[in-house]
């Protein structure tokens, strides 16, 4: 719908403002001698309080005809075949007006003119309205990228992602601790290296993607000294990526999702394979495991890759694609997002 529609008093102040305009016009295009400036005046009322509804299907064509470069012709000839049309839409009202009421005609060849004129107008009036709309709400999803990435730092904290990988971890060290105390030891120097790593993250709105792996790469390995050779780990890291900026604290869900809902669950363990590459503009990163064919992966998300997505959506909107899916065995979670200089929020 029409902003202009959303409210009675808009609807209101739209024709209150075009009385000006309907003085305006109709002083400029009356027939000398032939008419005064009241007859011209009383011709053009309906015609132009028509065309000021006219006017408003700018609005809808500026939505469907966004300015880009690479469109410049085909918007030439969309507003100029538009405003044309505006231009003597508004002199055949005005024609009728005269006709019907026996007044003498105003200058139609103006009114054409002014007529083509005002629509070019509001187009520009809308586009401006458009650009602020579209500054507004990319202000608001900034705000509210900041807001998710702090919850990200309290997520990491609390361990909302997945609580039972700190219980799990320490358990594992009490195991060890009786049986090998190199390894829990090990274990304890690998999962104090993570946490600290996480914590220190602040408020950074996001990393380096090399300091995103690497953080990713330590929570593999407090992972590795719990389950041991049942749990193996591949990466392909292309050319070109590791200084493309992503929100903190991506990819840890992601991995250790892989690690709870497949290697976990499968009694000889599996591999967790990482890759990440540069398509143009962008970065495509993709978490792959291996599951048991007896227990299908779930049809919907968990808490930590809905948490995942939803953060794309926020910073990026459809820049961002999110995609997983599992098939034959095997699971996978598809980023790709654009490449940006990572951001420091202070």
């Amino acid at each position: 719908m029409h902003p202009v529609f959303q409210r009675r008093i808009r609807l209101a102040v739209y024709l209150v403002a075009w009385t000006p305009v309907l003085v305006v016009v109709a002083y400029a295009s009356r027939s000398g001698a032939a008419s005064s400036w009241e007859q011209t005046t009383a011709v053009l009322a309906p015609a132009m309080l028509i065309f000021a509804f006219a006017c408003l299907s700018a609005w809808w064509v500026c939505r469907v005809s966004p300015l880009h470069p690479s469109e410049w012709a085909r918007l030439a000839f969309t507003w100029t075949s538009a405003s044309l049309c505006a231009g003597a839409l508004l002199s055949g009202l005005a024609w009728l007006s005269a006709t019907v009421t026996q007044s003498p005609l105003p200058n139609l060849p103006l009114l054409t003119g002014l007529g083509t004129i005002l629509y070019l107008l509001f187009a520009g009036v809308y586009y401006a309205g458009i650009a602020a709309g579209a500054s507004r709400e990319a202000e608001a999803r900034e705000a509210e990228a900041r807001g998710m990435a702090r919850d990200a730092q309290l997520y990491a904290l609390r361990m909302q992602i997945n609580p039972h990988f700190l219980f799990n971890s320490l358990n594992s060290v009490a195991a060890l601790a009786t049986s090998d105390g190199v390894r829990a030891r090990e274990m304890c120097i690998r999962l104090s290296d993570f946490l600290r790593t996480s914590l220190a993250l602040g408020d950074r709105e996001s990393i380096p993607l090399v300091e995103e792996l690497a953080l990713a790469r330590r929570y593999l390995d407090v992972e590795q000294l719990r389950f041991g050779a049942r749990l193996e780990v591949t990466e392909e890291i292309g050319p070109g990526c590791d200084e493309c900026g992503i929100p903190a604290l991506l990819l840890q869900p992601l991995v250790e999702n892989a690690v709870k809902h497949g290697v976990a669950g499968m009694i000889e363990g599996g591999t967790v394979r990482l890759t990440v590459a540069r398509a143009g503009d962008e970065v495509v990163i993709a978490v792959e495991n291996a599951f048991d064919p007896d227990n299908e992966p779930p049809d919907k998300l968990g808490i930590g890759l809905t948490h995942v997505r939803r953060r794309l959506q926020v910073r990026y909107g459809d820049r961002a694609v999110f995609h997983a899916h599992g098939q034959a065995g095997s699971y996978r979670v598809e980023l790709r997002l654009p490449c940006e200089s990572p951001t420091v929020s202070r």
